[in-house]
């Protein structure tokens, strides 16, 4: 490559010698005698021409010398000068150019004073922009900010129609039944993950305790599959601007205040964010209260059979569960521990920690009496 350099250089040289000679004959700055001036001609423009390959062949390894090394302290330079000053320098730079240029139609109506009045207005006003903008960096900075921040927050308003923005808790990233109800399409829209949220989740999964850290790490892997997934109905997405939520210290306050500044709802599993978000006027979904919707509706006096896992906490009770996890209190059911029996659904209590069904075994008097030959369903 320096080769190449060296070759166009001395070239360049040898071509300026060549006009260089070219433009002493056509001003007729050199007079030649009547019979010898066409050869002279000739040798005035071979003399010229070969001066300047000479120049060039002297000159051009110290031109490469000092281009190399022009152009290390300037690097060396802007390696030190940080990238704020560099943008915002740039910035003024730019504008200043841009204002030399269109004053440069107007120098041009005076003339030659124009012609030379013009390369010092550029400069000036190129030194000035870029001076400018290094020292309202702070304020050119926060200016871009600002349009970042209005973009992100008209964005999320535009794409987070009402009823299509939520925001998830760290309980329910944790639980991952959110995953699911993505992948189903029983929720759509924008799922937002607040920075603040995956920071308690990355700090959860770098927790000492193997518990906790297990749990991090499988809310870590289901916000992934959820990104990952592109035939869910449901769009994650980071939210990182904590703008107007730096003085909050707890969580589900901020959680509480971000949906407020969105317009967005909650979804959590957290009984306690449940009652404060309600507080505050905001919609929370909570997916327990969806888990006990979508049961089966049992009746008393409806029957079921049931597998009686252990006793209960009164004397003679037994309790079985279904699959979706409800429990069923089996009045004198202890009995059947281990057995799979016939039961009669007596009552239904519904409480906020979910439902719980009571039943007694549907026995008749004789099989009562004798409950060791009753027949064993399963």
């Amino acid at each position: 490559m320096k080769k190449v350099v060296y070759v166009l250089l001395i070239l360049s040289f040898a071509t300026a010698g060549f006009a260089f000679g070219l433009y002493l004959l056509r001003g007729s700055l050199i007079v030649f005698p009547g019979g010898f001036a066409e050869h002279l001609r000739f040798g005035v423009v071979g003399l010229t021409t070969l001066i300047g390959l000479v120049m060039g062949i002297f000159l051009a390894p110290w031109l490469v010398l000092g281009t190399v090394r022009l152009t290390v302290l300037i690097e060396q330079y802007l390696n030190k000068t940080p990238a704020q000053d560099l943008l915002t320098g740039s910035v003024g730079l730019i504008i200043g150019l841009i204002i030399a240029n269109l004053l440069g139609s107007i120098l041009a109506f005076l003339g030659w004073f124009g012609k030379i009045l013009w390369p010092l207005v550029t400069i000036m006003l190129g030194y000035l922009g870029l001076s400018i903008g290094i020292k309202k960096r702070e304020d050119i900075m926060g200016l871009f900010a600002g349009f970042h921040r209005f973009s992100k927050e008209r964005l999320a308003k535009v794409e987070n129609r009402p009823g299509s923005c939520k925001i998830l808790d760290t309980s329910v990233i944790i639980d991952g039944r959110v995953a699911d109800l993505g992948t189903s399409g029983f929720i759509e829209g924008v799922l937002l993950i607040p920075a603040f949220i995956l920071d308690e989740l990355r700090h959860i999964a770098d927790s000492p305790d193997l518990l906790k850290r297990n749990r991090g790490r499988r809310g870590l892997d289901i916000l992934n599959k959820m990104r990952k997934d592109k035939d869910a109905e449901v769009k994650v997405q980071i939210y990182d601007d904590n703008s107007g939520l730096e003085d909050v210290a707890e969580v589900d306050t901020k959680l509480v205040k971000l949906a407020q500044k969105l317009g967005a709802k909650i979804i959590t599993n957290d009984f306690n964010l449940n009652k404060v978000a309600e507080l505050h006027g905001v919609k929370v979904l909570n997916i327990n209260e969806l888990a006990n919707a979508v049961k089966p509706v049992v009746l008393p006096g409806e029957e079921m059979v049931v597998q009686v896992v252990k006793d209960g906490k009164e004397m003679g009770q037994g309790v079985a569960y279904l699959d979706d996890g409800t429990m069923i209190v089996v009045e004198s059911g202890r009995r059947f521990i281990n057995q799979t029996i016939p039961v009669l659904v007596t009552s239904v209590l519904q409480t906020a920690a979910g439902r719980m069904i009571f039943a007694r075994p549907r026995l008749d008097r004789k099989s009562d009496a004798h409950y060791d030959e009753v027949k064993v369903i399963g």
